[in-house]
């Protein structure tokens, strides 16, 4: 059970960070599709600035700003331009994967053996890691996962616990009244975005940073469209995309162990478990969970309709 833990976590780390930076541009209606896309980009650019700088922490930062610029062109885009959310997160989703493949066959090149780094530092909290089953998965990890868990807290605190989190909440749901309180509507999606996109693009990074030590195309492997669905199953809500995100991770980690054991049938299927177990859930949680009112919708503070 430690064993199967130690492996959940480190996936649970990707899904909670991913959705977090998913939920905090929801909130406030906006609707990014960009994560598969951003998730690449930021493996990319984490491993090469890790690669070249010779620290993990250089990749992740650049892998925020490179994110927080995707973030930013999807806002002026969406909000300044007023295109179509989806549309644009799809075209911002294709360009990021492509440059995710160009920057590192322009920076690295093609080689025979890929270039390595050294991944994250695990750090103990004595005593709490001596804990048996839980202690080493939970208390003997990297600072990346403590940064999440932080975060989720954080963000629970300042959504449901503050008023300027309601005032954030009411962007979303009802953005003409939000505005006629005085509340910048434009300037809470615009930073929302910016900041989301970037913690997707991060969770990208703790790939090769923490899994792998490499980058290779393909290595998100659709869990970016996963980190979508999840946030429906949570509800838009920072502690219940928690609670789902351990069962993604749970599910990854199944379908990744049933293919080192070996069950006799194509692999293929076995590597669409964790998505037919998504869609089953989904099915019955979208009979409860809520989402924004005015998520997806464009905000035009002159038309009639826009409240």
């Amino acid at each position: 059970m430690s064993e199967f833990l130690t492996l959940v976590v480190p996936m649970w780390v990707v899904f909670t960070l991913a959705a977090q930076g998913t939920i905090l541009s929801g909130r406030t209606g906006v609707f990014n599709v960009t994560q598969e896309g951003v998730m690449a980009l930021g493996a990319s650019v984490g491993f090469v600035v890790a690669y070249k700088m010779g620290s993990n922490l250089g990749g992740l930062l650049i892998a925020f700003a490179v994110g927080a610029l995707v973030g930013l062109i999807l806002t002026v885009m969406t909000t300044q331009l007023r295109l179509d959310q989806f549309v644009v997160g799809l075209a911002l989703f294709f360009a990021a994967t492509g440059a995710a493949g160009l920057l590192y066959r322009e920076v690295i090149g093609v080689t025979m053996t890929p270039p390595k780094i050294d991944t994250l530092t695990k750090h103990e909290i004595p005593l709490l890691s001596d804990i048996p089953v839980i202690g080493e998965p939970l208390f003997r990890q990297d600072y990346v996962f403590f940064f999440v868990v932080l975060l989720s807290v954080g963000l629970y605190w300042f959504m449901q616990r503050t008023g300027a989190g309601l005032n954030f909440r009411s962007v979303g749901e009802n953005p003409k009244a939000a505005d006629s309180l005085g509340i910048n509507v434009n300037l809470a999606r615009t930073w929302s975005t910016i900041v989301g996109s970037g913690l997707v693009a991060v969770a990208g990074a703790y790939f090769p940073l923490h899994f792998t030590g490499i980058y290779t195309d393909g290595m998100i492997a659709g869990r970016g469209w996963l980190v979508i669905a999840l946030a429906f199953l949570g509800g838009w809500r920072p502690l219940y995309v928690v609670a789902g995100a351990a069962f993604f991770a749970g599910m990854d980690v199944l379908g990744q162990k049933a293919q080192v054991i070996g069950l006799g049938v194509p692999h293929q299927f076995i590597e669409m478990l964790p998505y037919v177990a998504t869609l089953l859930v989904m099915v019955f949680a979208f009979r409860w969970a809520r989402q924004p009112a005015h998520l997806g919708s464009n905000y035009d503070r002159e038309s009639r309709l826009a409240g």
